[in-house]
């Protein structure tokens, strides 16, 4: 029997979670097309949340209507596209393509106040684990490994500085032509760790299990490569 044969056909969930603008996604996608996995980016299911919440006047920087918006959750859909040209998945709400409009900092600046309702939270889980089912899955997110996949074979938690985390997060919004101020994007960083960490349902926590990743002065090369030989390690296990 050719066992190198079915130990590359296995697989395994694998699990990230870390703090806001760590590469989290960057990380996932380049992990799912190695390895032929389905990638979930978590984080652009809870902002299409937010920016449904936003069109339609439920939250701003000065209210939130949390009843208006558990009441319109079981109308709200969020899906995902596999784009060819681009080899990547792009996120739909309600049949439109937000990718672009989700990334913003209109939307960052509210994702925080919506993931922590309880319902929106359940919702969203539950398709997370339907994805997961048939494994060969990275999922990125707050509480993956934590909350979401318990089980996954891998969990990884990635962290940085937060001002190494400001500024990558500010070149990307400039590089999109976004006219914003740095300590705006630093305010906002510091906003989301702290509502991340201290929210009462499924808050932003290290699984024991993870494998920590503090890529403050990493590469994106030498992080792949670090993660890369822990997936292999893990898939000659299954």
């Amino acid at each position: 029997m050719d066992t190198s044969k079915t130990r590359n056909s296995s697989k395994i969930i694998i699990a990230i979670d870390g703090y806001s603008s760590c590469g989290k996604s960057t990380l996932a996608k380049e992990i799912a097309r190695e390895k032929g996995y389905i990638y979930v980016d978590t984080g652009a299911m809870y902002r299409s949340i937010a920016l449904y919440a936003l069109r339609n006047k439920i939250i701003s920087s000065t209210h939130f209507d949390k009843e208006m918006l558990i009441e319109a959750l079981p109308k709200i859909n969020v899906s995902f596209s596999y784009n060819s040209t681009l080899r990547a998945s792009e996120t739909f709400l309600d049949g439109e393509n937000v990718e672009q409009e989700i990334r913003g900092i209109k939307v960052s600046s509210q994702v925080s106040k919506v993931a922590q309702i309880k319902e929106v939270r359940e919702k969203l889980i539950a398709i997370q684990r339907e994805l997961g089912r048939a494994k060969g899955l990275v999922m990125d997110g707050r509480d993956i490994g934590s909350v979401v996949f318990p089980e996954a074979e891998l969990k990884i938690f990635m962290t940085a500085n937060h001002t190494v985390r400001a500024k990558r997060r500010f070149e990307e919004l400039q590089a999109k032509k976004d006219p914003i101020a740095y300590e705006t994007v630093l305010e906002n960083i510091n906003t989301r760790d702290h509502d991340d960490t201290s929210r009462t349902v499924n808050p932003l926590i290290q699984a024991e299990d993870a494998l920590v990743i503090d890529n403050s002065e990493l590469t994106k090369e030498e992080q792949f490569k670090i993660v890369l030989q822990h997936i292999n390690d893990k898939i000659a296990l299954v």
